[in-house]
């Protein structure tokens, strides 16, 4: 009978209590070994696991916030670095704001052909066979393009018609 009581109070030590198992009035001594394995080995780590989940779930918690920091922290630090060490990319040049006017100024004709207003007339030849060369209608280019950049070439050689586009 001593045996069965230390028996009880490990149990108890567990949070576990006979009334939670059903017992015979005569009980063996292989039932009483029964109920101590399933007390000892069975239940207890469910209800030390129990106690840590309702005692140690905020520190825990906290831990592992202030490890998920710091790795975030860490990455955060090598991208902007990375960042920063990348070589500088060309801006983008800025493109004319607006539409073509109705008769064609000499600045509009240099904004087209991507030379100075002031360029000679070899410079205008070159900038108009580059410019045309991408946008040419058998290339896939508009036709209404094709006519402008014609217009600019004349405009800035000096050979302008009163009509202005065709279009």
């Amino acid at each position: 009978m001593v045996g069965a009581v230390k028996r009880h109070r490990n149990w108890e030590m567990h949070g576990i209590t006979r009334s939670s198992f059903t017992v015979s009035s005569s009980s063996s001594s292989s039932t009483e070994s029964l109920e101590e394995f399933l007390a000892v080995f069975i239940f207890s780590p469910f209800i030390t696991l129990y106690k840590f989940k309702k005692e140690m779930s905020t520190p825990f918690l906290a831990g592992l916030a202030i490890a998920g920091a710091a790795l975030a922290g860490k990455y955060g630090i090598q991208a902007w670095q990375s960042f920063k060490a990348r070589p500088p990319k060309p801006r983008l040049r800025k493109f004319y704001d607006g539409g073509f006017q109705p008769k064609m100024t000499r600045r509009e004709a240099a904004l087209i052909l991507g030379i100075r207003e002031n360029a000679g007339a070899e410079k205008v030849k070159e900038a108009h066979r580059r410019v045309m060369v991408a946008n040419h209608p058998d290339a896939g280019g508009s036709h209404y393009l094709a006519s402008k950049i014609n217009e600019a070439k004349d405009v800035m050689l000096g050979k302008t018609k009163d009509g202005g586009s065709a279009f």
